[in-house]
């Protein structure tokens, strides 16, 4: 099973009397990008909660948000001790700069940070409720992740099954392009002969030669293993396999490009097109694959 990168999750806590409402976004990227938003009440716990988030969801681009719930009906009260040394700043501007102090009182209690009452450091207790919103919030990412990896694989699969159709819809043209071939060559070594002696025991190992060169059977088998290595590790156990799906795609295409190289065929050019059309889709969602 395939898991995407994508996802959301959401939970919420309480500390202090506190309602908390835990964000959890995750993007694709290349490695683990933790992004972390949180009130300064919580930024002591912050080495540990990356380490606890890191641990459950691997990679992605990670955005974690810690947020007061405010329409939880719970009054958080107010930061006095904030709100004081407010106050005795502004009261000292005022006579410094000899402005009306006028009512400050309302003016300070729009700033963002009063509404917020002072909070010790967290308890043992108050660390483990809060692991258990991180782990409730991880759960519901881990289960987007998988919702939409189920689709991205479904459609990644049909994709790989296409490219081994396409490779066996070579075979009718590759016995028909070798005819041509040595029918044009026959008809060039009729004129030449008109006017140079030729070795025909050579022309006809020149001519075996360059039809080998030409032979695409050994990418046909080395696609056909690459096509059935990517459906193994798609079935594998274990979730982060995108960057290993990624090196058989890119084996895929080393393939599909040496066949388009040899093909010297409109009709089989035409069908290496093709499937170079759904490899470049199967590595844009393999981007999201975690």
């Amino acid at each position: 099973m395939l898991y995407s990168m994508t996802g959301y999750g959401k939970s919420t806590f309480t500390l202090g009397g506190r309602n908390y409402v835990v964000e959890i976004k995750t993007l694709n990227s290349k490695s683990c990008d933790l992004n972390f938003k949180a009130a300064a009440d919580l930024r002591g716990k912050e080495i540990e909660i990356r380490k606890h988030i890191a641990s459950q969801l691997i990679r992605g681009k990670i955005d974690v948000f810690f947020q007061e719930d405010k329409n939880s009906g719970v009054t958080s009260g107010l930061n006095l001790t904030l709100l004081e040394n407010y106050y005795k700043q502004l009261q000292q501007f005022s006579q410094e700069k000899n402005i009306p102090l006028g009512d400050i009182v309302p003016a300070i209690l729009r700033f963002q940070d009063i509404a917020k009452a002072e909070f010790s450091e967290l308890s043992d207790a108050d660390f483990l409720a809060l692991q258990d919103a991180i782990n409730k919030a991880s759960i519901k990412v881990i289960q987007f992740r998988k919702d939409e990896g189920i689709q991205l694989e479904t459609d990644i699969l049909n994709r790989i099954v296409l490219i081994q159709q396409y490779k066996n819809a070579l075979i009718p043209h590759e016995q028909q392009r070798i005819e041509r071939i040595k029918e044009k060559l026959h008809q060039d070594l009729i004129v030449l002969s008109e006017k140079v002696t030729l070795d025909k025991n050579r022309f006809e190992e020149e001519l075996i030669y360059y039809l080998e060169k030409i032979d695409i059977n050994e990418e046909k088998v080395r696609l056909e293993s690459h096509c059935s290595y990517f459906l193994e590790i798609v079935q594998e156990n274990g979730i982060e396999k995108g960057k290993k799906l990624g090196f058989v795609a890119q084996e895929i295409g080393r393939e599909i490009n040496t066949i388009g190289s040899k093909a010297n065929d409109a009709a089989m050019q035409k069908i290496v097109v093709q499937m170079k059309d759904e490899l470049e889709k199967i590595k844009e969602q393999l981007m999201n694959i975690l």
